[in-house]
């Protein structure tokens, strides 16, 4: 359930980023969304991985 964290981690981060880029409203819509997706799949992929481990 690590995933919804990493996601609202990665849509802060996105709109952190294109806000220091200079970018309007959608700039930062659009790399929070990116972030997001990115952070979220990488957060599934290691639940995943961590639940194979240890069981």
């Amino acid at each position: 359930m690590i995933w919804l964290p990493a996601m609202i981690l990665g849509a802060v981060w996105g709109a952190w980023t294109a806000r220091k880029r200079g970018g309007r409203r959608l700039d930062m819509a659009q790399y929070g969304a990116v972030y997001a997706i990115g952070l979220g799949l990488v957060a599934v992929l290691a639940s995943i991985l961590i639940d194979r481990l240890t069981h």
